[in-house]
């Protein structure tokens, strides 16, 4: 099915549609193709419980031409069809599916996006053109999807509303766009049950019926949707499209007259990718943050590899090297089926990245070894499992810092640009590990509200022969006694003291002597290294 020649305006966008029938029966057969030869197809329905009742939510093509369709009954279906196979409905097996689908279909155009549960949407305005015309590039996906053992319905037309309802509704002839949309059925609307149930009393039962009707009298009577999806299907007005797979900015391509079979050879190709993309960055002063290899294969499905940096890179041997780190430690090995007849790298996140000056100590190298280290861990055991601190905007010590991936750029909060420092030569201020929650102690001051003179922790007496303080830190005022850091609205008063021992402490007096409470308590809160 597809649209006419005539119906393309000049600067108008083209879609095309493809619709897959039987999507889950088709996703099953070709998971279970390699283990076992094709038998004879039985009838299938997959069923779900809707409302304490087993229903179809899917059939197989046998199953549908002995007259089961979605929505019927299991005891129905199984009275009609009693040697019936039936598998449990998985929407989420079946969204996974469609999104390898959609990868795939990204060596026609970037813009290409699901439409679930079981079609997709391809924007090929100015991509057509590439595959010999519209017509030509159907027949390639077609073909592909066909191989792979997908049934599937394709439409093309001016909007991706009216591909899709031509798609799914359409009578097969479209020589006329315009009049093969109108021919639609309501259901082509896309409305909600009640929606479409209204439409039908009423005596509208096609896209035409409801057009020659005023929209205010549509809106009035069915509501402002059935307006709208009017609009979006005869092309008066446009609905998001959201694509898969967002072209970068750079990126580099490379297809071939044979499909190739070597992995080695593909990787050998990405590698001449990289350094293509690379001199790109290098013109633009850029570095990439993300990279993505897709490998095309000729089946009609795609690959996708995705590799991270923790800072600006330009370098093709660094990408090809965590491009191979990444492969390997893949637990599903790079397959390339009948072979990938296309390889497409991206370029996505990229950063300006400025030449840096290599210290005379090294200090440039050092940090550059840790990002290396960072993105070759990363690799290996995951971006969730590699963290790393990371400073916040606040006085109060243990909610001055929160976790986050070592990998990612993280936006510290505005005012926290980096870790307190103490000046040259002297102690920190604060000790790198604090107690959660802090402990308690008991000490022996001169007075209520001054410094600490012995104080027992763990059961241990330590007598203080220094110490620096108070440093007087105020509960935040914003802070709601939900929160929870300001659940205890107290002042803390802290001290770094030192013991007779020589080790060093930081020790806290919960609360103002006298105003916020009588007999203020007395908590360790870190040690000094």
């Amino acid at each position: 099915m597809s649209g006419g020649a005539s119906q393309t305006r000049p600067g108008s966008r083209r879609f095309l549609a493809l619709w897959f029938p039987f999507l889950p029966a088709d996703r099953l057969k070709i998971a279970a193709r390699p283990a076992s030869p094709a038998p004879p197809e039985p009838p299938l329905a997959f069923a779900e419980k809707v409302k304490g009742a087993m229903r179809l939510a899917a059939v197989n093509r046998v199953a549908r031409r002995l007259g089961l369709v979605p929505g019927l009954t299991l005891a129905d279906a199984r009275a009609r069809v009693p040697d019936l196979a039936v598998r449990d409905f998985d929407p989420d097996a079946d969204a996974r599916w469609l999104d390898r689908l959609v990868q795939g279909c990204a060596r026609y155009t970037p813009m290409a996006a699901a439409a679930p549960p079981d079609a997709l949407i391809l924007d090929i305005t100015g991509c057509a053109h590439l595959f010999g015309g519209e017509a030509a590039l159907e027949a390639d996906a077609m073909a592909r999807l066909k191989r792979l053992g997908m049934t599937v319905r394709p439409a093309r037309a001016n909007t991706a509303e009216a591909a899709h309802a031509l798609a799914r509704w359409g009578d097969g002839e479209t020589n006329d766009e315009v009049a093969a949309i109108r021919r639609l059925p309501v259901i082509a609307l896309g409305l909600d049950p009640e929606g479409e149930l209204g439409l039908r009393r009423a005596g509208l039962k096609t896209v035409d019926a409801v057009a020659k009707r005023p929209r205010a009298a549509i809106a009035a009577r069915f509501g402002k949707a059935a307006v709208t999806a009017l609009e979006r299907l005869l092309g008066e007005t446009r609905g998001p499209l959201s694509p898969r797979l967002p072209l970068g900015a750079i990126h580099a391509e490379r297809r071939f007259p044979e499909p190739v079979a070597r992995t080695e050879y593909a990787l050998g190709i990405l590698g001449e990718l990289a350094h293509e993309a690379a001199e790109e960055l290098r013109q633009r002063n850029r570095g990439g943050r993300r990279f993505e290899a897709v490998f095309f294969r000729s089946d009609g499905l795609a690959q996708r590899i995705a590799i991270e940096f923790g800072r600006p890179v330009r370098d093709p041997e660094a990408v090809m090297r965590l491009f191979d780190e990444r492969i390997e430690s893949l637990g599903d090995p790079l397959d390339p089926g009948f072979g990938f007849d296309a390889i497409r790298l991206l370029v996505l996140g990229e950063e300006v990245q400025n030449p840096s000056q290599i210290a005379l100590d090294g200090g440039e190298i050092d940090e550059n070894e840790v990002a290396a280290l960072i993105d070759r861990l990363s690799i290996r055991i995951g971006r969730g499992n590699l963290m790393r601190f990371e400073p916040r905007d606040t006085h109060i010590p243990e909610a001055a810092q929160r976790l986050v991936p070592a990998i990612a750029g993280g936006q510290s909060d505005s005012k926290a640009d980096g870790w307190p420092q103490p000046e040259p030569g002297e102690p920190p201020r604060r000790p790198l590990q604090l107690f959660d929650p802090p402990e308690p102690v008991a000490v022996i001051a001169e007075v209520p509200d001054g410094p600490p003179w012995r104080f027992q922790w763990r059961g241990k007496q330590h007598e203080v022969i220094g110490f620096e303080g108070p440093e007087r830190i105020a509960s935040e005022w914003w802070r709601s006694p939900g929160d929870p850091l300001g659940e205890k609205r107290l002042t803390r008063d802290y001290y770094r003291v030192e013991d007779s021992e020589g080790r060093r402490y930081w020790l806290f007096r919960h609360g103002l002597y006298g105003q916020e409470k009588a007999d203020p308590g007395w908590y360790l809160h870190g040690l000094f290294a």
